[in-house]
């Protein structure tokens, strides 16, 4: 194994992203993490001659060129990026205002935008290099009252790599689309996760599924963090890694259950699809 690549990590002063980077040193990969608070990644993780701790904001372009910079003349490259930052925005699309869904795409899905268009420069011309892009099972499955905005995003952001793996590949460069399913981690605490400002009390069954998600499923969750993590790893080293890569059994059962839904749904409505032929 090269322990000598260059991760670049965003999101990663806690879950999934904390984990990775704590897996990564431990490998003696040498990492670059990224977070809102630099303060958080060092409290976290400490110091290594192997780790670079840097504030970034992924809403600002210029911020995230700097920050690429910084990361490429520290260690002199960049082989794995993994956009990891992003937060779940709880409500229905009636009740989240204008501003909440902006800033939820904002950061779930042009902040992995600003990285990726800003790295890819360094990867292309090296002719190597790995793109994983952290979705969730909502990016396939949607059919969750009250987070349909976060699923849109996740949504969007597998959208755009199907498109960039094809476009990076002749350059030597893979990319994968990670669909979690629910890992334990503080995705669902507090401070992690919004909840609607204004929220409307008329949607029942919204709220149950908020309440089920941050006082039953958080904490709960099936799946462990630090395989995921070693599931990454893992991927950077196969000939042929995948574009797409579901985690948990619980993503598992959830594409196939899609699957027959889409399946059912086609074949049952099957005249009306073929009737609009010349």
């Amino acid at each position: 194994m090269n322990t000598k690549k260059v991760w670049f990590v965003t999101g990663a002063s806690k879950g999934l992203g904390l984990t990775l980077v704590k897996a990564l040193l431990a490998r003696d990969y040498q990492v670059v993490a990224t977070s809102r608070k630099r303060q958080s990644l060092i409290d976290a993780i400490g110091n290594s001659g192997n780790f670079l701790a840097l504030e970034m904001d992924l809403t600002n372009n210029d911020d995230v060129v700097k920050k690429i910079e910084t990361a490429v003349n520290h260690f002199g490259r960049i082989d794995v990026v993994v956009n990891n930052a992003g937060y779940s925005q709880i409500g229905t699309l009636e009740e989240l205002s204008d501003a909440e869904v902006k800033r939820n795409f904002e950061v779930n899905v042009f902040g992995a935008l600003n990285v990726i268009r800003n790295a890819a420069k360094y990867l292309r011309k090296q002719q190597s290099g790995h793109i994983f892009n952290i979705a969730s099972i909502g990016g396939f499955a949607g059919n969750f009252p009250g987070f349909g905005i976060y699923c849109s995003t996740k949504f969007a952001v597998a959208g755009f790599t199907e498109a960039l793996a094809v476009e990076i590949k002749p350059f030597g460069v893979n990319t994968t689309l990670v669909y979690p399913g629910y890992f334990r981690t503080d995705f669902l605490s507090k401070g992690s996760v919004q909840t609607p400002a204004t929220p409307i009390e008329a949607y029942a069954t919204a709220r149950e599924v908020e309440a089920a998600h941050l006082n039953e499923i958080d904490g709960n969750q099936p799946n462990d963090p630090e395989k995921a993590a070693e599931v990454l790893i893992a991927v950077t080293e196969e000939n042929n890694p995948p574009v797409h890569l579901f985690l948990g059994e619980d993503a598992y059962d959830m594409v196939f259950n899609k699957i027959k839904i889409i399946t059912d749904t086609v074949e049952l409505w099957k005249k009306y699809t073929l009737s609009t032929a010349y």
